[in-house]
């Protein structure tokens, strides 16, 4: 950190030597189209109430019936609707404190370098996107829920719940039908990802360093589509319970009536408890029992599917100096000021100023985008976006 001392540090210099890191995994997501720069958002900020808060019209695709051209049959005009979506800035700052004592004694410097702090922010930037994606995924309301539970592929309590082959085709053909190949990139927890990596399902993706040797990414690449691994994602502990089952699943019992006598692979019914929610068993029945274990969310995104502004600080980075403190500190501080907008989905709160992480993962927070008309209110089409849930066992 000898070129940016207290005395000669430039905060613009410091910021260019910040951004002009490689940023490989950045350039992977933005490769991968499901994350899209939209610059052009910042500089909206000033002109709506706060600076902190934008309200972006935009429209479904047009669609309708044709009508028949005859020569006899009318034709009818569609209009395309307009929904209004608000976009919240998240604002983040931190600073890294070094005592000069510390260097008289070791004759080195301890402050972050600067591919630290790239990648640091890089972190940051990563927990703000998945703390949305669990925002937006934790919506209540009859037509925000149409967008959870239409976007989510649940198999944790099914009797085959881990992720394979075919999990993620599934799910988003679940999500966006005939347009699955919208999606382009999935985030999941590395024990989902380790699970298919023994599959040898996924493989790293390469580069080449400056001195030419090929070197694996922390990305990998799934049916062609980029996967980011995070152990941030979200995680559930599931208690052990029968769900229902079928008779060629493996350990799967019949269900007999409270008075007979069990044989082999059978149990009475009132012995079948706890279950899952939403079951009732009866006779007949197959169940499985599945034990305790851990339900991870993997998130799958298409094609814009998050709009992203890097609005700016006025001081994204300055250094001070504290003589007296500890015998002389002097500290580098950071700010950014960004924007992470699912596309077709409102941060309803104009009136927070800078959302925290728990704010974002808040799903009263969050709405599908419509048009804001008193009469009768129409809400963005949820099979236009394209974002999913999968949710394993692993």
């Amino acid at each position: 950190m000898a070129l940016f001392d207290a005395k000669n540090f430039n905060g613009e210099v410091f910021a260019k030597y910040v951004d002009g890191i490689p940023n490989l995994k950045r350039n992977e997501l933005l490769k991968s189209r499901a994350i899209v720069e939209k610059p052009q958002y910042a500089s909206m900020l000033p002109d709506q109430v706060g600076g902190n808060y934008i309200t972006i019209p935009i429209k479904a695709r047009i669609g309708g019936t044709a009508n028949n051209y005859d020569g006899g049959t009318d034709i009818t005009a569609e209009s395309r609707k307009t929904y209004t979506q608000g976009r919240i800035v998240v604002g983040r700052a931190n600073g890294w404190v070094e005592k000069d004592f510390t260097s008289d004694i070791t004759g080195e410097d301890f402050l972050p370098a600067v591919q630290e702090i790239a990648e640091y922010w890089d972190d940051v930037d990563q927990a703000t996107l998945i703390a949305t994606l669990k925002g937006i995924f934790s919506m209540t309301g009859a037509k925000n829920i149409e967008f959870v539970e239409g976007h989510t592929y649940d198999i944790s309590d099914n009797t085959e719940n881990v992720f394979t082959e075919t999990t993620l085709n599934t799910a988003i053909q679940k999500a966006l039908g005939d347009n699955k190949s919208k999606f382009s990139l999935a985030i999941m927890h590395s024990q989902v990802a380790t699970n298919i990596e023994n599959k040898k399902l996924i493989s790293h993706l390469k580069y080449t360093d400056k001195e030419g040797v090929e070197r694996d990414l922390t990305l990998y690449s799934l049916n062609g589509r980029i996967v980011l691994v995070d152990d941030d994602m979200p995680t559930t502990a599931l208690a052990a319970h029968y769900v229902k089952g079928s008779i060629t699943d493996a350990g799967a019992l019949k269900v007999v009536a409270n008075d007979a006598t069990p044989g082999e692979r059978e149990i009475k019914l009132n012995e079948v408890t706890p279950v899952a929610p939403g079951y009732t068993t009866k006779v007949g029945d197959y169940v499985v029992f599945l034990p305790t274990g851990i339900a991870y969310t993997t998130y799958v995104l298409g094609d814009g599917a998050i709009e992203y502004t890097n609005c700016g600080a006025k001081k994204p980075y300055s250094m001070s100096e504290d003589e007296a403190k500890n015998g002389g500190e002097t500290t580098l501080w950071s700010r950014q000021r960004k924007i992470f907008s699912p596309w077709g989905i409102s941060f309803k709160k104009a009136s927070v100023i800078s959302p925290t992480d728990e704010q974002l993962a808040t799903g009263s927070n969050w709405e599908i985008a419509n048009s804001n008309e008193t009469s009768t209110t129409e809400y963005f089409p949820h099979k236009a976006i394209p974002i999913a849930r999968i949710i394993t066992r692993g």
